[in-house]
Parts: C-alpha cells; sequence; structure tokens
C-alpha cells in the first residue's frame, strides 16, 4: 500500500475514534442517565424511558427521510466532503447547546439531544460513503472493523476523564450535574480532535460528472436507483435483512442504560459495565474482521446475530431473578455477549455492502443503507417503548427485540455470498 492510501485510511480510522465518544456518552452511558435523573426528574421509570426511545426514533426518523436524498446529491464531485463537514459541526453546536437544560426541561433536552443526534448520524453517512474512497474491495472488512474496534478504544478516554470529573465531585443518589454538563463540552472537544485528519485528507476518488440542474438530477437518479435496488436482488434482500437485525443491535446499545435503571442497578455499576464493554468491544470487533477473511463476511454476521439473540432472552429473564447475586452476574453476562459482537456486526455490515455497491454511486446507495439503518432504529425503541407502555414492564418489550434478530437472520439467509 502507498503511503497516501496508508495515510488516508488512518485519517478515515480516526474519525471513528473521535465520533464514538458521542455514542457512548450521549447516547448510551451518560446521557440517558442525565435525561431521566434530571431533565425528567419526577417522571415514572416506565414513562421516560419510553420518551427517551421516542426521541431516539424522532432522530432517526428525520435522518431516514434526508438520507436518500442527501445522499443522491453528495455523489457529485466535491459535495460528500462539505455534507460530511456541515453534519459534523451541526451536532456538535447542539451537544454544546445542552449545557442550558435545566431539572424538568424534559422536553428542551429531547429537542435538543435529537439534532445533536442527527447530526452526528448525518455526518455518518458519508463517512460510510468515503469507506469506498480510502481503501479497496479486499481491505474493506479489515478497515470497517478497525475503525469500529479502534473507536471503541477511543472512546474510553474521554469517558474515564469524566468518570473522574464524576468521582471528583461524588456521587450520593445520582449523578452530579456539573461534570454531565462538563461532559458535553469534552464530547465536542474530542469529535473536533479526531475529526481533524478526515477534515484535511479524505478525498471523494469515485463521483457522477456535475449536472445542469443538481437537486433536479439527484432526484431522477433517485428514483432510477430505487429501481435498480429492487432488480439486484443481492443488494435489496441484504437492505431488508440489516433492517430487522440491526434494528435489534441499535435498540439494545440506546435503550440498555434505561432498561438497566429500571431493574434497580447502580449509576456506578452502568457506568463500569459501559467501559467494560468498551474495553471487551476493541479486541472482538477485530476479530471478527480477520474471521470474516476466513469464515466469510455473511457467516460472521449470522453468528452475531445469534450471540444478540442469546444477550436479548437473557434480558427478558433479568428481572425475574430474585436473588442480587445470580441478578447482576446474568447481566455482567450479557454486557460480554453483546461487547463480543457490538463492533463485528456493525463494521462488517458496513464492509458486506460496500462491497456490493457500485463505487461511484457510494453515497446514494449508503443513503440508502442510512435509510434502512435510520427507519430500523425508528421501529425498535418505538416497539419496546410501546410494548413497555402497554404492559407497564419494560422487559416485555425487550423481549419484542428477538423477533428482530429472528427476521433479519432469516433474511439474511436469501443473501448469496456474491460479495466476497
Amino acid at each position: 500500500m502507498d503511503r497516501k492510501s496508508k495515510k488516508e485510511e488512518i485519517s478515515w480510522i480516526l474519525y471513528d475514534v473521535g465520533n464514538s465518544a458521542f455514542v457512548l456518552i450521549m447516547v448510551t452511558a451518560l446521557m440517558p442517565i442525565f435525561f431521566k435523573d434530571v431533565a425528567a426528574a419526577g417522571m415514572s421509570g416506565a414513562e421516560s424511558t419510553a420518551n427517551w426511545g421516542f426521541a431516539n426514533s424522532a432522530a432517526s426518523f428525520i435522518l431516514a427521510v434526508l438520507s436518500p436524498i442527501l445522499g443522491a446529491l453528495a455523489d457529485y464531485k466535491g459535495m460528500k466532503k462539505r455534507f460530511f463537514l456541515f453534519f459534523i459541526f451541526l451536532g456538535m453546536i447542539f451537544t454544546l447547546l445542552l449545557l442550558f437544560v435545566g431539572p424538568g426541561q424534559w422536553l428542551l433536552c429531547l429537542v435538543l439531544f435529537v439534532f445533536a443526534r442527527v447530526g452526528w448520524a448525518g455526518a455518518n453517512i458519508f463517512y460510510d460513503a468515503f469507506l469506498v474512497d480510502v481503501t479497496s474491495k479486499e481491505r474493506m472488512d479489515i478497515v470497517s472493523t478497525r475503525g469500529y474496534g479502534y473507536g471503541y478504544v477511543g472512546s474510553v478516554v474521554p469517558f474515564l476523564l469524566i468518570i473522574g470529573l464524576i468521582l471528583g465531585e461524588g456521587m450520593q443518589d445520582g449523578l452530579p450535574v456539573g461534570p454531565i454538563r462538563a461532559s458535553f463540552v469534552i464530547v465536542v472537544c474530542w469529535w473536533l480532535l479526531f475529526s481533524l485528519p478526515a477534515i484535511k485528507t479524505l478525498r471523494q476518488r469515485y463521483y457522477l460528472p456535475a449536472d445542469a440542474s443538481p437537486i433536479i438530477g439527484s432526484l431522477t437518479r433517485l428514483w432510477r436507483t430505487v429501481k435498480e435496488i429492487r432488480q439486484h436482488k443481492q443488494v435489496f434482500v441484504f437492505l431488508a435483512a440489516y433492517f430487522f437485525y440491526i434494528d435489534g443491535v441499535g435498540t439494545i446499545i440506546t435503550m440498555s442504560t434505561a432498561y438497566g435503571r429500571d431493574l434497580g442497578f447502580g449509576v456506578t455499576m452502568l457506568i463500569v459495565m459501559l467501559l467494560f464493554i468498551q474495553l471487551v468491544a476493541f479486541p472482538f470487533a477485530l476479530l471478527f474482521g480477520r474471521l470474516a477473511e476466513v469464515f466469510s463476511t455473511r457467516r460472521m454476521l449470522f453468528a452475531g446475530i445469534g450471540v444478540y439473540c442469546v444477550a436479548t432472552f437473557m434480558a427478558f429473564l433479568l428481572p425475574v431473578i430474585g436473588d442480587p447475586l445470580p441478578k447482576t452476574i446474568t447481566f455482567w453476562c450479557i454486557a460480554f455477549l453483546v461487547a463480543s459482537s457490538m463492533g463485528g456486526i456493525q463494521a462488517l455490515s458496513r464492509s458486506y455492502y460496500g462491497k456490493l455497491i457500485p463505487a461511484e454511486k457510494s453515497a446514494e446507495y449508503f443513503g440508502f443503507y442510512n435509510v434502512f439503518g435510520k427507519f430500523a432504529a425508528i421501529s425498535g425503541p418505538l416497539l419496546m417503548g410501546l410494548v413497555g407502555r402497554l404492559t407497564g414492564e419494560t422487559r416485555w418489550g425487550i423481549l419484542s427485540v428477538l423477533l428482530l434478530f429472528v427476521v433479519g437472520s432469516v433474511l439474511l439467509g436469501g443473501v448469496k455470498d456474491s460479495a466476497e
């Protein structure tokens, strides 16, 4: 590999190191606790968990609607980078605005969080699409899994810094508000720092020629691509499978901390558990990439789905375990299972899809990839929230997630290994 190509791969991987801090702190770890304990103070556990799920669904819906149009526009020369930068800074600005959320301001908190998440997720559309520009098909699995793997390790550094601030102030009944507000600033600084190499280095190598009417031309191409995807059975069936199983993965990641609070686990334990997941996920993400070279990418996707099925069923059984020690041990076993497959299933889905699509239309096709992912992210938390509301118990919402993995694995069975 020449020096320039290696530099582009490293810059691409480093962006995952930076934006993973947002995932860990703002989506998975501290922000859900901050919302439930501060912004939604006084709400019942089931109601605040449902509202948190609805907010995540709203953010996903916005991106799902915009993704194909933005992707079509971004395939013109130079546009992929511009959209990438716009959404990075959108996410950073609204993350900083969360500094002004006070106790009981749950609606303001959710609105700001939705826009922050739209910025983060929107940037990821174009970041994913850059995968075809920075590496070859033969190296896609390795590069993609390294992005997720090093992202997990990188996100631990700002997380530990924030935990140090929290412990320095001390915890009594919950999280101290001051360090949590500081965490919003730390997330943005870390995200920006590791975005700089990508901002400087990434170049759009594959693109479509300029159009006299870019918007009309993009919409026309978009309609043609819809028909193309339907005609290309392998791409279409994979996207359908991805819709279901990634729905389950995203729901587990998004709702796990809130579910843990409903089960009565302490803030300290949840924070340590999330740190454990990040550290375990790193080597397993890299391992998935290596195993994909031996057993095929599709088979490793099946392995990841199977692990998530087991973890989901164990999570459903948690509330009926009476003794504290077995309950805690089971919770840690679930955390290990989630960590072992979390990065691998996401990274290999991205690289597998990248092998199936035409490189010159990568942003447009990854726009559809994100449509399926974002609509999936709407339905999962929404399904869990609705079932939890109707039954009055979050555990039944967790059980509903198992169906998503089962359907996804059945559909994935209809995809041939033509991308290998």
